[in-house]
Parts: C-alpha cells; sequence; structure tokens
C-alpha cells in the first residue's frame, strides 16, 4: 500500500481511494491515509449530496476520469503519457485490454518511485508500463516532457493526459504547459490532449461551488484557479498555445469539463 508520505499530496491520496473504492484501480493503489481522508470528507460530502442535492467531490471525480477514458479508448492512438498520473489505475487498466499500447505514467520522483514500488511488488506492471520522474513545468532535462516523449514511436499516435492538475498552476503557468505539450505531439503522427478543467461561467451565482472551492483549495494545502471565463476563452487559448482543434466535453451536470485538443 502506498506510504503515507509527507512529500505525496493529500489529493493524490484521497482519489487513490476513490478510485479504488470505485474498481477503477487495483486494491493495491488504495493508501490508508486516502482512507482515511475519505472517512474524513465523508459527512460532508453526505450533506453536499443528499441536502444541497449537487454533485460531490467523488461523483466530480468519478464523472472526469470515466469521459477521460471514453476519449482516450476514442483517441486511436497506441501510445500514452499521463502527466502527474497519481495512483490513478488508468495505465494499468488501459494495458489490460490493450497489450500493444505503450504507458508512460509520469510524476514527480517521490510519487513515481512510490507507485513504482507498489506495481512491481504485487505483479501488476506489464512491459509496456513506465512509470517514471516526470517535470512538465520545465523545458529541458532528463525528466522533462520533450525527453520522455523522445523515446517513444513518433510514427505513431500519442496522446498526453493531465487530470486533475492544471486548477493548481495560475494562468501563464498552463499556458506554459500547454505549449510544451502542444509542441511534443506535434511531433507525432496523431496528436491528442486531454485534460479536465473548470471555467468560471460554470460557478456563477452560487455559493455552494464557492464554499465547495474554498474547502477544496484547504484539503490541496493550494489554491484553485479558474482561469478562462467561458468555452470561447479557453478554445482561444488552447489554439494559441498550438493546438489545431479542441473540442469541450461536459459529463453531465458536473462542475468539470473535459478537454479534447489535436495537433
Amino acid at each position: 500500500m502506498p506510504a503515507a508520505d509527507s512529500r505525496i499530496s493529500p489529493t493524490a491520496h484521497y482519489t487513490s481511494y476513490v478510485w479504488v473504492r470505485n474498481e477503477l484501480s487495483p486494491p493495491e493503489l488504495a493508501s490508508p491515509t486516502g482512507r482515511r481522508l475519505y472517512r474524513l470528507l465523508w459527512p460532508a460530502m453526505t450533506f453536499y449530496r443528499r441536502v444541497l442535492r449537487r454533485p460531490d467531490l467523488e461523483q466530480m471525480l468519478l464523472a472526469r476520469h470515466r469521459c477521460i477514458d471514453e476519449r482516450l479508448e476514442a483517441a486511436g492512438v497506441k501510445q500514452v503519457i499521463e502527466i502527474a498520473s497519481g495512483f490513478s489505475g488508468r495505465g494499468w487498466r488501459f494495458l489490460q485490454s490493450h497489450r500493444d499500447w505503450t504507458y508512460v505514467e509520469g510524476d514527480l520522483a517521490p510519487q513515481a518511485e512510490e507507485k513504482r514500488r507498489i506495481l512491481d511488488g504485487a505483479g501488476l506492471r506489464a512491459p509496456r508500463h513506465q512509470v517514471i520522474a516526470l517535470d512538465a513545468l520545465v523545458d529541458d532535462g532528463a525528466d522533462s516532457l520533450v525527453q520522455v516523449a523522445s523515446r517513444l514511436d513518433p510514427l505513431q499516435g500519442c496522446a498526453i493526459i493531465t487530470e486533475g492538475l492544471v486548477g493548481y498552476f495560475d494562468r501563464d503557468t498552463v499556458v506554459g504547459l500547454w505549449r510544451r505539450i502542444a509542441n511534443v505531439l506535434r511531433g507525432f503522427r496523431r496528436g491528442v490532449y486531454l485534460s479536465d478543467i473548470n471555467l468560471s461561467c460554470d460557478a456563477q451565482g452560487t455559493v455552494f461551488v464557492d464554499g465547495f472551492r474554498l474547502a477544496l483549495q484547504a484539503f490541496a494545502r493550494g489554491r484553485v484557479h479558474l482561469h478562462f471565463a467561458s468555452p470561447t476563452e479557453l478554445d482561444a487559448a488552447l489554439r494559441d498555445a498550438g493546438f489545431a482543434q479542441a473540442t469541450l466535453h461536459w459529463p453531465g451536470r458536473h462542475l468539470v469539463r473535459v478537454i479534447e485538443a489535436t495537433t
């Protein structure tokens, strides 16, 4: 099980338990810390869902996760780089049914090392499943996105995923990340970018959303950003970053969208 390591974020531990609880990850990826956090938040999430009749955090996480899964399945690629993959079981799960794919999970070194230890210890990592140190906010170096991508086959398609990541960075950092991703994906025969995103237009006029956002910031130990006011503004930013086309998916009534952008 994942160690209760202070170098690994609370959100990584919490989501690890959500994925396992909903049979999206193997049990080995659930951490005791994640279980404790889930139980701690359960009363508030129950109130949000049953009394306020609004989707809670778990429902939002599942909606975005399953939507990204659906778009990845339809992406027409056989290579994947998932940035800040945490304890997600997506790589393990996709390689169960797509054994000819190459799946690279990247995260900061302590997180990647812990996940690799768990998967290898349980015999859950396939030959084409890599779990490596990756810092997507740097332009070069051994752990940079461009170096990681250079090890893949440019004649095949590649998808890059950022789930649960961009909301924790300011707008300039996010746009810089998107430019790196678009630049890398242009080197492949087909390039697809998938990510969740929250828009301020979806949260307008509701004090409950503001309260939920503040609670999430406290939980994540950092600010949660709403970078773009509308789909139009988001589309312009993605095109300016180097993507040729972008589609915005909205999984149900949840306050989360999923970006599908291509080069």
